[in-house]
């Protein structure tokens, strides 16, 4: 009886995890990181559904996407051209494009929101998104510097709410931060964190605090380089140098900088010094907005704290 007992507990677990799996998927933002993160869902066999505010910009996005899965058919199918075109075909497939996100949100399982990092953009979308979805739609958010919690309460299903933060490029970035707030249900964040592993992504839980894990810790490391060139007590060269050799970081943190795009920095930054203005480590950088004032912000516009040839 007791074996019987634990089988019938197994399968209604089981029936009850594929229920609440995950299947259709809404991307709002057809940019580096919405398209990115269609893709990957996409290619893992969830259908979904690409939204941006017009078609051109939708047919874009969608062929940096077929580009971009030429680029892994090759490595999946080394000379087979034949599995190559159908692995890009079916992934295709299962994407389609939508203007409308009202619209686009009705039927779905998961809203990801992937726009721009303002604030005020963000609570305007999800209180539209709110009276069209579903009881059972969760909504997330890939913000990576905004508190969840302020985007999430511009609607009435805080409970279903949470943060689902890629790394850019979405498609070989294996991690993503599964941001939980005080009101966000076991039930959400376990099929949230599901979705993840369901999507080939390693996962990490962390709390609303901000910048997360990786920005929280990563941000502050490149402006107090930034700090430090200012103050003279190195160049930028020769810290990088020392972090790459001495640490054994991929790139040092003006490198990164660079990479990530200084404009972007600033806007973090920014961000966290007027809403925690007594914590010293989010203190402005001087030299920082000067470079973006002169709309120096990286490799994306040919200078950062280096210059790059534009190809």
């Amino acid at each position: 009886m007791a074996h019987v007992c634990k089988v019938f507990s197994r399968r209604l677990s089981t029936s009850t995890a594929v229920r609440s799996a995950i299947k259709h998927v809404t991307v709002i933002g057809g940019g580096l990181m919405g398209s990115g993160i269609a893709q990957v869902a996409a290619a893992t066999g969830h259908d979904v559904i690409m939204v941006d505010q017009t078609d051109d910009i939708l047919a874009k996005s969608k062929a940096a996407i077929q580009k971009s899965l030429g680029r892994v058919a090759k490595k999946k199918y080394a000379d087979d051209g034949e599995a190559q075109a159908s692995f890009v075909g079916e992934v295709m497939s299962r994407i389609s494009t939508n203007t409308d996100a009202v619209a686009a949100c009705g039927k779905t399982d998961l809203v990801v929101e992937a726009i721009v990092e303002n604030l005020d953009v963000k609570r305007r979308l999800f209180t539209a998104l709110d009276a069209a979805a579903e009881e059972h739609t969760i909504f997330a958010s890939n913000t990576s510097s905004l508190p969840i919690k302020d985007i999430a309460s511009a609607t009435k299903r805080q409970d279903r709410f949470g943060g689902l933060h890629f790394f850019n490029p979405v498609p070989m970035m294996k991690l993503v931060e599964v941001v939980k707030i005080p009101e966000t249900s076991n039930e959400t964040f376990e099929r949230l964190v599901n979705l993840g592993k369901a999507m080939e992504k390693t996962t990490v839980e962390c709390k609303d605090t901000p910048g997360f894990i990786v920005n929280r810790l990563l941000v502050p490391y490149m402006m107090e380089a930034v700090r430090m060139l200012e103050r003279g007590d190195a160049s930028a060269r020769d810290i990088d140098t020392a972090m790459k050799l001495g640490a054994g970081y991929p790139m040092g943190p003006f490198e990164l900088a660079d990479y990530v795009g200084l404009d972007t920095t600033k806007f973090i930054m920014d961000g966290w010094s007027q809403k925690y203005p007594d914590i010293e480590i989010f203190r402005k950088s001087d030299l920082l907005n000067k470079l973006v004032a002169e709309g120096k912000f990286g490799r994306k516009t040919g200078e950062g704290f280096y210059k790059y040839d534009k190809k």
